[in-house]
């Protein structure tokens, strides 16, 4: 399994910033995720590891080997692109067949190789269709078959659940994540999908402006953002303008207490709507009340909009709501001190 160090790495496009002067560390036989907006930098950086976009300056080490410059036919890495980039000329096993004959291996392991490779993915099956007779899911498999048939230092992923349906990104995300992980090849994959990271990541990275924001595993990013731009991005929340006196949180409906002290003294406070719990009286602490604007009842969650003091209207998600609101109905709300994240920017 190989590592990915990556230093000081710069591109520019004439005088546009694509990547920012990164640093970051991927671990070996990890499935990392570069995510962010349009324009944030991770395809610029996914398809300089690959080897197709030159640096402006930094380096990118695969373990000990200095890749930076090396041509992509050298850095032993395999790529699966949003558009599949299937032959259409050619069968499934054809397909995956190709680097292996770039590499000049015997045709008697070539076959063995593919078969393997498509068992991996259970397209066997299908190794003599063109790509026109699969389904979208199914041409995905082939590209990702193609792509560790090679048996690659390490796979890059350029949004590659981007062209299918709901119920197949679903799947295939369960498919690549399992893929990934019994093989144990060091992962790049690029996405706007927070959930899809969220769901498969061991780690990632939010990008914006061509520098990195944080980095961390899905659960440490998506519970404790360290700025409005990642609270915002990996997910819904409520931002909530705050003033730290006392070791408490002055809001407009209230003092909360977080588990989080601030420095400084003005600032805002990310809540996550499900974290705000609906109760049936008023808590000790982290207590307020609200009145109910709009309810969407989905059976086993409830999504409330209420207004509190302060003219301010919060986002509140009830699981296993018992009793849906009511426009104008009075609710008592309570968030824990661990769910109250205060941000300085």
């Amino acid at each position: 399994m190989t590592a990915i160090h990556i230093k000081s790495l710069t591109k520019k496009f004439d005088e546009t910033i694509a990547v920012d002067n990164i640093d970051l560390q991927i671990n070996a036989g990890e499935l990392f995720f570069l995510l962010g907006p349009s324009g944030c930098g991770k395809t610029t950086l996914l398809r300089m590891l690959a080897g197709f976009i030159e640096p402006n300056s930094g380096t990118v080490m695969f373990g000990d080997r200095d890749v930076t410059h090396i041509p992509p036919n050298k850095r032993n890495t395999g790529m699966v692109f949003q558009s599949y980039a299937l032959w259409p000329h050619m069968t499934v096993a054809q397909n995956v067949e190709y680097g292996l004959k770039v590499r000049k291996m015997p045709a008697n392991e070539r076959r063995a190789k593919v078969l393997e490779a498509l068992g991996v993915v259970h397209m066997e099956h299908l190794a003599d269709r063109k790509p026109n007779q699969l389904s979208g899911g199914q041409q995905q498999r082939v590209a990702l078959s193609r792509a560790i048939v090679v048996q690659p230092d390490v796979l890059l992923l350029d949004e590659p659940l981007s062209n299918l349906d709901a119920k197949l990104r679903l799947e295939m995300r369960c498919e690549i994540r399992k893929v990934c992980t019994t093989l144990g090849i060091t992962t790049v994959y690029v996405t706007h999908d927070q959930k899809e990271a969220l769901s498969i990541a061991d780690r990632l990275a939010i990008l914006k402006d061509g520098k990195i924001q944080q980095v961390g595993t899905p659960r440490e990013v998506y519970q404790a953002p360290v700025s409005k731009f990642v609270a915002e991005f990996i997910g819904e929340t409520n931002f909530i303008p705050v003033t730290a006196k006392d070791g408490l949180l002055e809001t407009p409906f209230g003092p909360l207490h977080a588990a989080k002290k601030v420095d400084g003294t003005s600032c805002v406070c990310s809540i996550r709507p499900e974290a705000i719990q609906v109760k049936s009286s008023p808590a000790a602490i982290n207590s307020f009340t609200g009145t109910c604007l709009e309810t969407i009842y989905l059976g086993e969650v409830a999504q409330h909009k209420v207004k509190v003091k302060g003219d301010l209207e919060l986002r509140v998600m009830e699981s296993n709501p018992s009793n849906v609101g009511k426009i104008g109905q009075t609710m008592h709300l309570y968030v824990e001190p661990t769910d109250v994240i205060p941000l300085n920017s």
